[in-house]
C-alpha cells in the first residue's frame, strides 16, 4: 500500500507540473530553461578541482588574453611523472588552454596571425620544449582531442628551473609575452 501511495503521490506531481506548464506562455519555459541552465553552469564551475583562470595584458599594442584550467600541485612530482617528457601536455586543466590575439605577432619570431588558438607544449627532460598553437582553440577535453593536423606554428621555447615552487599553475601576458609557471618551472614565451 505504501508504494501504491509514493507512485500516487509522484504522478499528482508530475500531473500539476504537466498542468501549471500548459497554461503559461512559452517565454516563461524559456526563461526558466535559461536559469536552470545558468545554475547547472554555475554549479559546474564550483566543482572544478583546477579553477578556470584567465589572464590580459599587452605585448606592445597588441592585447593578448588567456583562458586556461589551474591545476594545483598538491605534493606531486608534475615533470616526468604527472606530465611525461616527450608528450603533448594541454598546458593546463580539463578544457584546451586557449590564447586570443588582436593583431598579427611573432611568436618566438616566427609569424602568428590575429586569432584564437588553443596551446600545447611538449616537456623535454633536457633541452628546449616545444610550444604548438593550434587552429582548434575550443576542445572540451584538451590533449585527448588534439590534432597536429591543425597546428598553426610549433616554436622551441628555452625552460627556466627555479628554487621557488609555484603551486598554482599561472599563464600571464607580460615580459618577454607568455609566460607559464608551474612548480619549479618558468616558461616564457617570446612575443612581438
Amino acid at each position: 500500500m505504501k508504494k501504491f501511495d509514493n507512485l500516487f503521490l509522484v504522478g499528482c506531481v508530475l500531473m500539476a507540473t504537466l498542468l501549471s506548464s500548459c497554461g503559461g506562455s512559452g517565454n516563461k519555459e524559456e526563461e526558466s530553461a535559461k536559469e536552470e541552465e545558468a545554475q547547472a553552469m554555475e554549479m559546474k564551475e564550483e566543482e572544478r578541482v583546477s579553477p578556470l583562470e584567465k589572464s590580459v595584458g599587452k605585448v606592445g599594442d597588441k592585447t593578448l588574453s588567456v583562458q586556461y584550467g589551474a591545476p594545483s600541485v598538491n605534493g606531486r612530482q608534475i615533470w616526468g611523472n604527472l606530465e611525461s617528457y616527450g608528450e603533448v601536455w594541454r598546458t593546463g586543466a580539463n578544457e584546451a588552454t586557449f590564447v586570443e590575439i588582436s593583431d598579427d605577432v611573432t611568436v618566438e619570431g616566427k609569424p602568428l596571425p590575429a586569432g584564437k588558438y588553443s596551446i600545447f607544449t611538449v616537456p623535454m627532460k633536457e633541452g628546449d620544449w616545444t610550444v604548438i598553437f593550434n587552429s582548434e582553440w575550443n576542445l572540451e577535453h584538451g590533449h585527448y582531442q588534439y590534432k597536429e593536423e591543425h597546428d598553426v606554428l610549433r616554436v622551441n621555447v628555452t625552460p627556466e628551473w627555479l628554487d621557488e615552487n609555484q603551486e598554482v599553475l599561472k599563464i600571464t601576458v607580460e615580459d618577454p609575452g607568455l609566460v607559464i609557471r608551474w612548480e619549479k618551472l618558468r616558461l616564457p614565451i617570446a612575443v612581438q
